[in-house]
């Protein structure tokens, strides 16, 4: 029997060892930390969105800087075909209004644990507290708690993620290992980040506030996501989805009032004001809330009493940052191996029998299912291609 290691234990490490076994591989199953799966988990903590059920055109949209050689990858396990693998697994889905896909239970821990049980079910092996320093003597080579060991491989997975979150595994230090061995990688950078906001003592009062009803852009990045105003400025999935944008020079701005277009939130502006403040002027004829206006004022004082000046401010107010915030407190980073350096099946051309999957791979999503669903689908790939090779 043909025996394949994967080092790394999140979902593309997992579903390409589940594939491999199926195939009828030997396979071990490598992981630094002391448990599986940290990331995923994490990740389920506030609802594990496992894929997007959405147009076909629309979701392959959001892959945009992967593509074309992302498409094929990702119609081969696509949004239904992870609900299929949920379900297998004993773990029924449901659809939001958004169409997110969410496992009834919400949480990542009943799935992982069936999922567990599958692969132990396939004869998987697995090794916790293995860190993988790289090759010696044509074998893998690892730190363990019982000191240094080594794996012979007929072929190997590494789906070691990107290089945020580094308490959870996806610390990036394989990228040396890998530029040793002349591999092509593309320079690691925040994606799915917050932005950094020097916040006056004036805004304390809201710290933890959703902005919502809003609509944000940065460059050719729109989104109608919320934005939550953290201590150390601007995070929530709208915030995410346009820090691509930031990231690449782009001016930040928020819509107050994306259901209403300029001429009526000037007519709006323009009814008497009396005697009351503009602050209470604004918020009684276009019904801002608190936390609106405390950011309007924060960012674009003194405000013009013209009326179709401040409705300009109201429908794309810039916002001031310090950039996104640090790579490791990002949900995933942009960067990695570069597609030149594999071949179609994700095996790394300066390393034969060795191939990439997950948040190694130079690629990038916003939240909301897509990062999960690619990482997923990049797994299986790997795992048919090197099953398959192993075969032959």
């Amino acid at each position: 029997m043909k025996h394949a290691v994967v080092i790394g234990s999140g979902p593309a490490g997992l579903m390409a060892a589940q594939v491999m076994a199926q195939n009828g591989v030997a396979v071990t199953v490598c992981e630094a930390k002391p448990s599986v799966g940290r990331k995923f988990l994490m990740a389920g903590k506030s609802g594990l969105n496992l894929t997007k059920s959405e147009d076909t055109a629309r979701f392959h949209a959001a892959y945009s800087n992967a593509a074309p050689w992302l498409t094929p990858i990702m119609q081969g396990f696509d949004a239904q075909a992870v609900q299929d693998w949920a379900q297998d697994l004993g773990q029924s889905v449901f659809t939001g209004s958004t169409g997110r896909v969410f496992p009834d239970a919400m949480k990542a821990s009943p799935l992982l644990r069936a999922w567990m049980g599958r692969l132990t079910d396939l004869g998987v092996t697995f090794h916790t507290r293995w860190r993988w320093t790289g090759w010696g003597h044509d074998a893998l080579t690892f730190d363990t708690p019982e000191g240094a060991q080594t794996l012979v491989a007929d072929a190997t997975i590494l789906a070691l993620g990107g290089a945020s979150w580094r308490r959870l595994g996806s610390d990036g230090a394989w990228a040396d290992l890998l530029v040793a061995k002349d591999v092509p990688l593309a320079p690691f950078a925040p994606a799915n980040a917050g932005v950094a906001v020097a916040w006056s003592a004036y805004m304390d009062k809201h710290l933890g506030t959703a902005i919502k009803g809003i609509a944000l852009s940065s460059g050719d990045y729109i989104s109608r996501g919320e934005a939550v105003i953290s201590r150390a400025g601007l995070e929530g999935g709208g915030i995410y989805t346009v820090s691509r944008g930031v990231r690449e020079g782009h001016p930040l701005l928020m819509d107050m009032a994306p259901d209403m277009d300029m001429a009526a939130v000037v007519q709006k502006l323009s009814k008497p004001q009396g005697k009351t403040t503009l602050k209470e002027h604004i918020r009684k004829t276009l019904r801002l809330d608190a936390a609106k206006i405390a950011l309007l004022q924060e960012m674009a004082m003194p405000l013009p009493k013209d009326p179709a000046a401040l409705a300009g401010i109201i429908k794309a107010l810039p916002l001031e940052h310090a950039g996104l915030r640090p790579m490791d407190e990002a949900i995933s980073t942009a960067g990695g191996i570069a597609h030149s350096g594999l071949d179609e099946g994700l095996q790394i051309k300066a390393l034969p029998n060795t191939y990439a999957a997950g948040e190694m791979l130079d690629w990038e999503a916003p939240t909301g299912g897509y990062l999960i669903n690619a990482c997923l689908a990049t797994g299986a790939w790997a795992g048919q291609h090197a099953a398959a090779r192993l075969k032959s």
